[in-house]
């Protein structure tokens, strides 16, 4: 299961040293030592974590798994329908943690970098499985996959996401381009561009983006970050920046209302305007690309 990942943690040393070797041999500004340190402080963190966390994941997939509806088994087509099963749950879990603030605060972690290489891809949260998002996957065992099949698709997700963390590949053939993710396409997700906020959503297949309507070719090189960056190497603020903005933003709310658009509103939601979502960065965009022509 999760030891998938515990024992490609060398590999993923290795290969990062070997991505920033090309880069000063390249002198490509990839690297940052500072923000690389943060990273994998924070990837650290989460699989400490995780020691805890996954033991409560794996208690709630085992209790819903009592309740199954359909009994798949290990047969080889069980394994495949699993796959796409968990990959469009992520889908949905990714798309959602960038459209809802609760679960953003969370997911943030991981975009906070301005920098993109293999060691963002360690910038991992730690608060995700504390706050409740393994819940998506809850549908899962609850139509008959076992917990120890779903925690291990789960596993080569994450691992097949390492190595899209790049800019040392550029575009793969087109073929591969349409159906799965790709460096490319991931590059697109990390953009902080309003052309590119809140795209390319998916795990290790694209087509759910396609199919969705949340799909964005790689144009311009991306600027990555976040709209307003925190500007900061603690992993503890990293870890906790957002939810603390998001409950002082709950606290100081005059109404049930705006607590709740605080809470489960979009990034960047606010009672009076004063702020922008994605929506409105791209909308205001658009309707400068419209007055420019």
């Amino acid at each position: 299961m999760d030891s998938i990942i515990h024992y490609s943690i060398p590999g993923f040393i290795l290969l990062l040293l070997a991505e920033a070797a090309l880069a000063w041999h390249r002198r490509a500004d990839w690297y940052e030592a500072k923000d690389t340190f943060s990273s994998l402080a924070m990837g650290i963190g989460n699989v400490l974590i995780g020691l805890v966390t996954k033991s409560m994941v794996f208690g709630s997939m085992v209790f819903v798994y009592q309740y199954r509806l359909w009994e798949w088994g290990f047969m080889w087509w069980a394994w495949v329908a699993a796959f796409f099963a968990e990959d469009f749950t992520y889908y949905w879990y990714h798309r959602i943690s960038h459209s809802s603030r609760y679960f953003w605060a969370s997911h943030v972690i991981h975009h906070s970098s301005q920098h993109y290489n293999l060691g963002t891809a360690l910038r991992q949260t730690w608060t995700g499985e504390l706050s409740g998002g393994f819940v998506f996957w809850l549908w899962l065992p609850l139509v008959g996959f076992h917990p120890a099949m779903i925690f291990t698709l789960k596993a080569i997700s994450l691992l097949y996401q390492f190595w899209i963390h790049t800019e040392a590949i550029g575009k793969l053939p087109r073929w591969a381009e349409f159906i799965w993710n790709t460096p490319s396409h991931h590059r697109v997700h990390h953009s902080s561009d309003p052309k590119y906020l809140d795209r390319n959503h998916g795990g290790i297949l694209i087509i759910w983006d396609r199919l969705f309507g949340t799909f964005q070719v790689e144009e311009e090189h991306p600027h990555y970050g976040l709209t307003k960056n925190i500007n900061t190497y603690n992993p503890l603020l990293i870890a906790t920046h957002e939810w603390i903005a998001m409950f002082k933003d709950v606290f100081h709310s005059r109404n049930l209302r705006q607590a709740l658009g605080y809470l489960f509103g979009p990034p960047g939601w606010s009672h009076d305007g004063s702020r922008q979502t994605s929506e409105q960065i791209r909308d205001a965009w658009r309707e400068r690309g419209r007055v420019g022509e």
